[in-house]
């Protein structure tokens, strides 16, 4: 009986195992082409690019194989749209090929006017997929999907999850090992978006077995922006990781028929829990066939009323308290390091490069209470001044009236506000109409109709039919336009329709410049500009000046420190045949930007480099930078900088 009992529990158990084990029937298609190396703002060999290449293809061949009956493979370079079409889903690893170029329009001075993205995929494209990494911000961006990059500074652990989440279900049984971490450093600098203090250490679950803060050298992930990520019903956040952003920056999460998966590494990098939970993602993605997003995010940098949260503490005289305090920490520690790096020089010893940008710091005047309200608060100081009180009255007595345009720019609708009624309230439409109706307020009713929808009829009787057919199924976007729109996917119901409406702003044109302009005026479009220009030194030598004009509330880096995905700002220098460099390069002083060292250039800065020689020719500068903000760091991006040197 005893030896009964125990085959027919073994028996039991190699049909759970089986069951456990039992593969999909789904189709799945991976497109490769990334390493697990990193490649952005840094040099890789191109030998070692492909052997990385080719073993992370291999290694997600192999794991999907463990899951999936079917599974085709193919570079980025040979993927086309139609492939997609034979598989249940598509996993796009790899850069694709372009359907139409990357477009920059400038004006006279060389100011970006206008700046489209190149686009990879057409925006009917409604096959289940998920893009890792990167590919949700490269491939989404023309098609205005909300995996937008806010930050490649993802590293190897997730927080903030929805374990109830289905890809933490099944069908593939996942184990999470949950264990208390500290606090990301990044995350101490948005406080303000959160209610109460930071808890010191929070639950997290390793993704990755190696990441960029460990391991140098390892490719970095991708973070979203989380505001209004889930204002649209074909959006939903999945979980956050470790990144030097908001505890809320979306590192998981499914916008229509696209996943993104912000993690970086392969499954050769991957631990067994977060393969099991990508092979989860996969079937899980696979029941949005022909779901494509209906709320389209084409504007990167729209404000959602979250932001009011950033603008209201950056006009109070604590946050600029803060600030004062903090950059007198840092010039305390700088001059001590100066201090140590010219002793070191004095005793004839060698010093690093990071040594001898210690020797060109200066320390800079603290900024004052009216310089940051004036660098923050745009428009709004020349009504309240260093009223600090009027700030914030101001901005919570209109809460229910901003509206977002152009690029973190929040104005109060004064419509909107005239009726008393918040601007995203279904009853607006309904007042619009009903003013439009009965002759009332109608321009007023006809501005208010055009600003927060997409429909453009011609008389109130068509407004009100429409209104009343799809009342129950409207919703209000902010991240995609501030605009209700219509819970359906019939296009021949009208809301949906973006192209009734100029919406596609242009995108960031921190990737696009490539030469320099007379003038350095920058905007939001254009954050960071320069030029160079030969000047004579006091010893009579050349010296090649380069001048970066840096837009308020932006930042590049001077150095990067242990542990941060940040892109240091460089200069290549190029002379003509006949001239060398008479010297080292001579940069301006920095600023501190956090506890691992890192530094950063705001507002303007200047490098000088000595050059000596005869004869006529063309110098050129290689300037390499990334810039950020609070909300955003770009990719990194060269600018090409001539000058004629005689």
């Amino acid at each position: 009986m005893r030896k009964l009992l125990l085959i027919g529990l073994l028996c039991c158990l190699c049909g759970m195992l089986g069951a456990q084990n039992k593969k999909s029937d789904l189709k799945v298609l991976y497109v490769g082409g990334s390493a697990d190396l990193e490649t952005f703002g840094v040099k890789v060999d191109s030998a070692a690019l492909q052997k990385s290449v080719a073993e992370r293809t291999a290694s997600f061949e192999k794991m999907l194989k463990k899951y999936f009956k079917t599974v085709g493979v193919v570079q980025g370079k040979d993927y086309t749209m139609g492939m997609s079409d034979d598989y249940d889903v598509t996993i796009f690893d790899g850069k694709i090929k372009e359907l139409t170029p990357t477009k920059i329009v400038r004006d006279a001075e060389g100011n970006v006017t206008e700046y489209k993205r190149a686009s990879y995929l057409t925006e009917d494209f409604d096959r289940p997929a998920i893009v890792v990494a990167e590919m949700g911000e490269t491939l989404g961006r023309s098609i205005g999907l909300k995996t937008d990059w806010y930050c490649l500074c993802l590293d190897a652990d997730a927080h903030h999850f929805r374990t109830e989440h289905p890809i933490f279900k099944g069908p593939f049984p996942v184990k999470m090992t949950i264990q208390m971490r500290p606090t990301p450093e990044g995350a101490y600098h948005y406080t303000y978006y959160y209610d109460g203090e930071l808890p010191d250490s929070i639950p997290m679950w390793k993704v990755q077995t190696k990441g960029y803060m460990t391991d140098e050298g390892f490719r970095v992930g991708m973070v979203s922006r989380p505001w209004g990520f889930e204002d649209s019903p074909d959006a939903e956040y999945i979980s956050s990781g470790v990144c030097a952003k908001t505890l809320d920056a979306v590192a998981i999460g499914r916008h229509g028929n696209f996943l993104h998966w912000g993690f970086s590494a392969s499954p050769r990098y991957m631990t067994d829990e977060a393969k099991a939970v990508f092979a989860n993602a996969v079937v899980y993605i696979s029941q949005f066939a022909g779901q494509a997003p209906i709320a389209r995010k084409y504007n990167d940098r729209i404000a959602t009323r979250e932001y009011l949260k950033e603008l209201k503490y950056l006009a109070t005289r604590a946050a600029w308290q803060e600030r004062v305090e903090s950059d007198k920490e840092w010039v305390k520690l700088m001059l001590k390091e100066k201090e140590e790096a010219q002793a070191k020089q004095a005793r004839g010893e060698e010093l690093s490069e990071d040594e001898k940008r210690r020797l060109d710091y200066v320390p800079q005047p603290s900024m004052t209470y009216e310089d940051m309200l004036k660098r923050y608060q745009d428009s709004a100081f020349y009504m309240f001044g260093t009223d600090e009180q009027a700030y914030l009255d101001y901005y919570d007595s209109n809460k229910d009236w901003f509206y977002g345009e152009g690029f973190y720019n929040l104005t109060v609708d004064e419509d909107a506000k005239a009726w008393g009624i918040p601007n995203n309230d279904i009853r607006l439409l309904d007042k619009a109409i009903s003013e439009w109706e009965k002759g009332g307020e109608v321009e007023r009713a006809k501005r208010v109709l055009e600003r927060y929808t997409l429909c453009r009829f011609a008389t109130p009787q068509e407004w009100r039919a429409w209104y009343n057919a799809n009342k129950d199924k409207l919703f209000f976007t902010e991240s995609g336009g501030w605009l209700f729109m219509v819970d359906t996917r019939d296009k021949s119901v009208p809301g949906n329709d973006y192209s009734a409406k100029e919406q596609k702003l242009a995108a960031t044109a921190a990737t696009s410049a490539a030469a320099s302009a007379s003038k350095l005026v920058t905007d939001d479009k254009n954050p960071v500009r320069a030029e160079m220009v030969i000047e004579t030194g006091a010893d009579g030598n050349k010296v090649l000046v380069v001048r970066v004009k840096i837009h308020p509330g932006y930042h590049i880096y001077a150095a990067v420190g242990k542990g941060d995905a940040f892109i240091p700002t460089t200069l290549d220098f190029a002379l003509p045949a006949g001239y060398e460099k008479a010297g080292d390069l001579q940069r301006s002083s920095f600023k501190g930007y956090n506890s691992t060292g890192t530094t950063i250039y705001e507002d303007k800065v200047e490098f000088r480099q000595p050059i000596r020689g005869n004869g006529a020719g063309t110098a050129q500068c290689t300037l390499g930078y990334q810039c950020c903000d609070a909300h955003i760091c770009f990719p990194p991006t060269e600018l090409k900088l001539l000058v004629e040197v005689k």
